[in-house]
């Protein structure tokens, strides 16, 4: 387990409302990692551009980018919508591609889901962001929180009252400090895959059959 540098977490979230919960939840989550020890970077959505409506090189597209490559471990918060997770996460999330040439951005890196709901407990929001860091393949990690009523959960200041929720997000926050810890430098070894060496291993075949038929 290496202690060379302090575990990158990023942590995304999905609202854009002055109070959102699923932003002061996250921010309460974030001061718990770096309590741990983890630096922590956020990538805040507004002005970011619906998928598709501008290249790849558009700054804020380029930002959320890069932080997903510094990242090791990440932080997903939302609100639950319509019995789901929000359109504003989800459009984060349809920004960072499954590769990039040769890299696969979040392959490999840790996942901590969390939600907030306006009504009673729900799981629905972290239940799709499982689905989701599947496909992303990221270690998504066993424990999860899910907040209901989350108006009546935060002090005026932002900061969460002391409850079993909050309880919860430390036990999270804890899980995916020791998670990103101990896979961070095993990530090439847990993701070698025996379908994608024998792909390589036959591409690697024709190129040596087309330099001795071109020679």
């Amino acid at each position: 387990m290496s202690f060379d540098h302090k575990p990158k977490i990023l942590f995304l979230y999905g609202s854009l409302r002055e109070r959102s919960y699923s932003r002061l939840l996250a921010e309460e989550a974030a001061r718990i990692i770096e309590e741990f020890g983890a630096e922590v970077r956020f990538f805040h959505p507004r002005d970011l551009p619906l998928h598709g409506s501008v290249p790849d090189t558009h700054p804020k597209v380029q930002e959320l980018r890069e932080l997903v490559a510094w990242s090791e471990g990440q932080v997903w918060s939302s609100p639950e919508m319509h019995g789901n997770v929000s359109g504003l996460l989800k459009h984060q999330i349809d920004w960072i591609p499954l590769s990039i040439g040769a890299v696969r951005p979040t392959q490999g890196k840790t996942l901590a889901v969390m939600q907030v709901c306006g009504g009673s407990q729900s799981y629905n929001a972290v239940n799709t962001l499982r689905v989701l860091g599947r496909w992303m393949r990221m270690f998504t990690i066993p424990n999860q929180s899910s907040v209901p009523k989350a108006y009546q959960e935060f002090h005026e200041d932002g900061r969460m009252k002391d409850s079993p929720y909050r309880d919860r997000v430390v036990d999270v926050m804890e899980e995916l400090y020791k998670f990103t810890l101990l896979l961070r430098d095993k990530v090439d070894y847990l993701t070698d895959r025996y379908s994608e060496r024998k792909e390589e291993t036959q591409k690697q075949a024709k190129e040596i059959v087309s330099r001795s038929i071109g020679s």
